[in-house]
This record gives structure tokens, C-alpha cells and sequence, in this order.
């Protein structure tokens, strides 16, 4: 008896034994095996790309994501004459890791609005012209006319037919007047404010090229004319996420520190178009920074920008 219970204790205790080692610390935890926890990527999201800085040499290495909007933009130049310098076939020909250049070489010609040069004015020539128009006189058929242009003496003298008035020598033509200059704005119908909001910043103040005005998180920004965005993301320094849109006339609107972008590069969009959503992407505060240019140079959009009630 004594020696069943005794095989019965020792079995109990090899049992309890293996149970102790199912839980020892040995075995690793299951929150251990879990899997790694991944954040979701937003759809449709333009990856990170460097910012893009004003050139200190001259030269500008195309990186991921850049267009040659954005680096003149950054530069403060005119996207044809960086075209130009480098010989590109197209301002959307640009491949990555492609150095361009940034100033102009010798020789080049610089390219400006026609409304900036003063209308060329008419003068009168100095020397008088070489060729001239020839003098004639008109006489009616008499033989004391004959005579007269042929050198014989008439047959009986008779008095001399009434010469008609010489005809006045044609006048030189006036130069033709220069066609006036197209007004900056006339290239645009109508501009129209990109967003609801106070005006905060002035074009020109602390060294401003452009506007700003606050208002709410997500007020939608529209576009303030007609034209094709060539520029959307964050490479440009300051800017947070930013749009560039082309328009008639070489004028282009960019808006500055949205919250989020609407559209994307290539895309026609129409005046008054919801583009974005007001934000304050690398900005202090909620508000839209709105520039316009010309030619690569910031212009005043107060003078472009209807007057607000």
C-alpha cells in the first residue's frame, strides 16, 4: 500500500515538474512574436524630396521630384531662360541628377516682358534721301508746246497754252506707329482673390513677394485664373506644401502653406477653382502666402487682385 502511494506521489511530482517548465522563462512572450506595427501611407501622397535653396554657384542639380518651375521659382528667374541657357527641349524635360545652369553664358539674350521697353519713336533722317521722285510737267498737245520740247521755232508764234500745275510731289510716308504695348494684366480677363480671409502681410514689407492673409484651417483656396498647375509639394524652402500654376501672359500664381493640395502637376484648372485647403504647413500660423510672377520677377498682386468692400 504504502508503495503505490509512494509511485503515485513520485508520478504527481514529474507531472508538476513539466508544467513548471511549460511556463519557465525560457519561453518567449507573445507579445514578443506580434508583428511589427506599420503606419499607413495616405494614397496619392507626393514622397519627401530635398528643398530646394537659392543657388550660391550658378549650378543646380536636379533632384527627385524637382520641376523647372520650382527651380526658377526658387531663384527668382524666368523657367525659359534656364531653358535656354541649357539648351532644353522642354521645360518638362529635366532628368535627375542633370546639372543646370543658372546664370546666363556670353552672348545670351535675355528675355523680358515687351511692355517693359519704351515704344520706339519716329525721327526725322538727317541726310536727305538718295532716291528722289521724278519731276514732270503736263502740256496739252500745241505746236508751240512741240516746239517748245523739241527746240524748233513754231511756223506762226502764237501764245502759249495755259501749262497745267505740276503736280505736287507724293509726300514720304509717314512711319507707321508703333502698336501699343499689351497691358501686364490684359494677358489675364479677370483675377479673382484665392481665398476669404484678413490680410495680414503686404507685398514688399520685411522683403515679402507676395501677400498674406489668415483664416480658418481648411477655407478652400481657389485658383485666381485659368492655367495649368506646374508645381505641386514641399521642395521649396519656406513655402510648406506649395502649388505653382501657369497662366496666360507668363504669369504665374503660386499658394504657399496648405494644409492640403487638391490637384496635381498637369492638371487645367479654371478660375475659381477649389485647388487647396488652407493651412499652416512651415508657417507660424493658419494663413495662405500668395505671390504672383512675371517672367520669373514677384510683382505687387494688390495691383492684379480686384479692390475688396
Amino acid at each position: 500500500m504504502n508503495r503505490t502511494v509512494g509511485r503515485r506521489a513520485a508520478w504527481l511530482g514529474m507531472m508538476l515538474l513539466g508544467l513548471a517548465g511549460c511556463t519557465s522563462p525560457g519561453m518567449a512572450p507573445v507579445d514578443e512574436r506580434s508583428p511589427t506595427h506599420r503606419t499607413a501611407k495616405p494614397e496619392g501622397a507626393r514622397p519627401a524630396t530635398p528643398q530646394i535653396a537659392p543657388s550660391t554657384n550658378g549650378l543646380y542639380t536636379v533632384q527627385r521630384g524637382d520641376t523647372l518651375y520650382a527651380i526658377a521659382f526658387a531663384n527668382g528667374l524666368d523657367y525659359r531662360e534656364i531653358a535656354i541657357w541649357n539648351q532644353l527641349e522642354s521645360a518638362d524635360l529635366i532628368l535627375v541628377g542633370q546639372v543646370l545652369r543658372l546664370t546666363p553664358p556670353a552672348g545670351a539674350v535675355e528675355i523680358k516682358p515687351l511692355d517693359d521697353e519704351p515704344a520706339p519713336s519716329a525721327r526725322p533722317l538727317t541726310d536727305p534721301p538718295v532716291l528722289r521722285e521724278p519731276q514732270a510737267q503736263l502740256l496739252t498737245y500745241s505746236d508751240a508746246n512741240w516746239a517748245q520740247v523739241s527746240g524748233a521755232r513754231p511756223a506762226t508764234p502764237s501764245a502759249p497754252a495755259a501749262a497745267s500745275p505740276a503736280p505736287a510731289a507724293p509726300a514720304p510716308a509717314a512711319a507707321p506707329s508703333p502698336a501699343p504695348a499689351t497691358s501686364a494684366a490684359t494677358s489675364v480677363d479677370t483675377w479673382l482673390w484665392p481665398v476669404d480671409g484678413t490680410l495680414i502681410g503686404r507685398f514688399g514689407a520685411a522683403g515679402g513677394k507676395g501677400i498674406d492673409i489668415a483664416g480658418a484651417r481648411n477655407t478652400p483656396v481657389r485658383a485666381v485664373a485659368a492655367g495649368k498647375v506646374v508645381y505641386s509639394g514641399s521642395g521649396l524652402r519656406g513655402y510648406g506644401r506649395l502649388l505653382i500654376i501657369k497662366h496666360a501672359g507668363e504669369f504665374l500664381s503660386a499658394y504657399a502653406h496648405n494644409e492640403t493640395i487638391l490637384v496635381k502637376e498637369g492638371d487645367m484648372v479654371t478660375a475659381g477653382q477649389k485647388i487647396a485647403l488652407m493651412g499652416d504647413s512651415d508657417a507660424d500660423r493658419v494663413k495662405l502666402h500668395f505671390e504672383i510672377r512675371r517672367y520669373g520677377k514677384p510683382l505687387d498682386p494688390l495691383t492684379y487682385l480686384p479692390e475688396r468692400s
